[in-house]
């Protein structure tokens, strides 16, 4: 473990610097959701310019502009939008993937509750983009607050003109549906998602064919991340040059952060792509007083998790890959020390054990195993032998099942046991868990602090 980080050794960068508010500019406002608000922050400007242009001159300049998915994946959403054929007389129709539900991740119900006009903005020149006349919001059904918002908003849209009746054109209208999910991770992964918008139960489908050929209902679909859409109206209206002066040249433009755990002021912080942690801990106060940084996910629970020793890592596709990990969706979970990385990892391995669609047997039976194993360490009664036994159950998941869902569960096994195996150890040789409150030196010393 490298020296420890508190708040007060991180002051040393101009959050001014730092910051690129952009889909967040004015969330601040007290009626920020609704259109006047939005019209005011230049809100439908891009629009015009947009539907001035070819649709595949749109395609092309959101693909030079660089955006990529922020739904986790970070795929071109221009190289997305150019896969949907042409000329083959069949309805294409683009998806909204607002299922948030990653463990850590609160990016897009935020976003969505604060300012949906810049999704819906961006929808309409996706739509315009790849030749489609109904679009779809699959939300998490469980945030009532936010689809009452949404359909506030879709209402709005449609008495101004933006949707409706020849929105994209004369004689060319535009249909926005917003559907409210039954709430299952796995509707998250783009296809069960499809599966579920069509009425049947939320499972991945086997591809090829890719939902840019056959998607729903068969038919040629763009599925997008929130983010991912609502950053295209920028992108149109200050320009693919402004969108690249950010960021880096594979990780180009700005992007929201979530940061939560144990810092002194969570919340949401949107700016370029490349930031560090420690910079975005020196903007938010740093770890909460007396404690220092143990570990942290960079995307949410289904990505590696990482130690203080990656505080300077860049949080940018390339950057995360070179550290062992992933940018997800940016859902920064932050412990201190005196987390449990046992416990951490067996309730992660319960949800998904639980979200699991039992489709397929490597994440059905290997999620179900991993919980029982984990269970004994963390309560004292397992063997040094089952440290290895998880890595190995953890191998024979990853990779090997039917979608992302099994990778993500065996991610934060491995990458604990890789930062960790001596307190995985500590758990069975100690019979019990070391941070227990009631045995534990560590929290005798935290709450000696804290008095």
């Amino acid at each position: 473990m490298s020296d420890a980080v508190t708040d007060d050794k991180l002051n040393e960068t101009s959050p001014e610097k730092l910051l690129a508010p952009v889909l967040s500019s004015f969330w601040d406002d007290p009626r920020s959701w609704t259109l006047d608000v939005y019209r005011a922050n230049g809100g439908y400007r891009a629009l015009s310019k947009a539907l001035a242009m070819p649709p595949d001159d749109v395609i092309a300049y959101v693909k030079d502009a660089g955006l990529r998915g922020r739904g986790g994946a970070g795929f071109p959403t221009g190289m997305k939008w150019q896969f949907i054929p042409q000329g083959d007389d069949k309805p294409h129709y683009l998806v909204v993937n607002a299922d948030e539900s990653e463990p850590g991740t609160c990016k897009d119900i935020p976003l969505l509750f604060a300012n949906p006009h810049s999704l819906i903005e961006g929808i309409v020149i996706a739509c315009h983009a790849i030749r489609s006349d109904h679009a779809f919001i699959y939300l998490r059904g469980e945030v009532v607050p936010v689809l009452r918002r949404l359909h506030t908003a879709v209402a709005e849209a449609y008495a101004a003109g933006y949707l409706g009746k020849d929105a994209l054109g004369p004689g060319k209208d535009l249909t926005l549906t917003v559907h409210a999910g039954a709430g299952a991770y796995i509707c998250g992964e783009e296809t069960a998602l499809l599966d579920s918008l069509e009425g049947r139960r939320g499972q991945p489908r086997l591809r090829p064919p890719f939902p840019a050929v056959a998607g729903l209902y068969a038919c040629p679909t763009v599925v997008n991340n929130v983010e991912s859409i609502a950053s295209v109206p920028a992108i149109i209206d200050r320009g693919k040059e402004w969108f690249r002066s950010m960021g880096s040249e594979k990780s180009p433009g700005f992007t929201l952060y979530s940061l939560s755990g144990h810092v002194a002021n969570p919340g949401q912080y949107e700016g370029p792509l490349g930031i560090t942690l420690r910079e975005l801990l020196d903007l938010s106060g740093g770890m909460r007083p007396g404690h220092r940084l143990k570990f942290w996910t960079p995307g949410g629970s289904s990505t590696p998790m990482l130690t203080d020793e990656h505080l300077d890592v860049p949080l940018d596709y390339e950057g995360l890959m070179g550290a062992g990990s992933m940018l997800g969706t940016k859902a920064l979970q932050c412990f201190d020390e005196t987390t449990c990385v046992v416990r951490a990892v067996t309730r992660w391995t319960e949800f998904y054990a639980h979200e699991s669609c039992g489709k397929c047997t490597p994440c059905r039976e290997g999620t179900y195993w991993l919980v029982q194993l984990l269970r004994d360490i963390e309560a004292g009664k397992g063997l040094l032998s089952d440290i290895d036994k998880i890595a190995d159950i953890a191998d024979n998941v990853n990779g090997k099942s039917f979608c992302a869902l099994g990778d993500g569960a065996a991610a934060c096994i491995t990458s604990s046991l890789t930062h960790f195996r001596e307190e995985y150890e500590r758990h069975i040789t100690e019979r019990g868990c070391p941070f227990d409150p009631a045995r534990s030196t560590v929290w005798a010393d935290t709450l000696e602090v804290n008095a």
